[in-house]
């Protein structure tokens, strides 16, 4: 597995702040648009993700930590624009988190996963929450996002293309979601908004499918709503 940290951001969503990308053996097979409507598949990101899940880009994770270990205090940055959390398909590799999880000590990282909400995963995704990196579960539609909830982590949802225009709206459950402030306003991006990173927000933070492959996506979240499901094994929480 490799791991690359782009120093400053070109993207218009991020805007110029560090954005790392990880091996695509990291994506779970849990992950409905895994090879089917992501958009790191597409456009000039996906020649940069598949030179570093070739290992012709990007470093070892070792090295990579010793990078973020030396970003400066109080630094934003987003870990995965594309790839998800260390650790090949559905499982998190415990070690090489918790070393991430140190090395962002002082700095505000966030990020996103799919990795399905195992007890075990659950487990090391809130540890890293608590020792303030931020880890969004994702989820796949509104329904999905209702469950998501009941465990007391942050939470990100996949919308159809055409909420865009909705500044917000709620789930079945009555949980709101906030659209993506970048995803209305070309002004906004994550350096200015930062809402991903923070905890307690207090609501869902809503992603309208976008790009080349958004029809797909937009499809398949209206498909996974109402049969993603989260594992008995995991402990049912109180909803936020």
């Amino acid at each position: 597995m490799k791991t690359h940290l782009t120093y400053r951001s070109k993207n218009q969503k991020t805007g110029p702040i560090p954005v790392s990308t990880s091996s695509s053996c990291t994506c779970p097979d849990a992950c409905p648009f895994k090879g089917n409507g992501c958009y790191g598949d597409g456009g000039p990101l996906q020649l940069h993700w598949r030179a570093v899940t070739n290992e012709t880009r990007g470093t070892s994770w070792q090295s990579f930590v010793r990078q973020i270990f030396e970003l400066p205090s109080g630094q934003l940055w987003r870990h995965n624009q594309v790839g998800d959390l260390p650790g090949l398909n559905n499982d998190i590799d415990r070690n090489k988190l918790e070393d991430l999880v140190i090395a962002n000590k002082g700095k505000r990282g966030f990020t996103y996963t799919h990795k399905p909400p195992t007890t075990r995963n659950l487990e090391l995704i809130r540890s890293a929450n608590e020792q303030g990196f931020t880890i969004n579960l994702s989820a796949n539609g509104l329904d999905h996002a209702d469950r998501l909830v009941k465990t007391g982590l942050p939470v990100t949802v996949v919308l159809p293309s055409e909420d865009v225009d909705k500044r917000s709206q709620f789930t079945p459950a009555g949980h709101k979601v906030v659209t993506c402030p970048a995803a209305r306003s070309e002004r906004i991006n994550c350096s200015t908004c930062a809402l991903c990173q923070k905890q307690d927000r207090g609501f869902i933070i809503g992603f309208p499918a976008h790009g080349a492959r958004k029809s797909i996506v937009s499809k398949i979240v209206r498909q996974v709503s109402h049969t993603t499901h989260i594992p008995t094994t995991q402990p049912q929480l109180a909803t936020n």
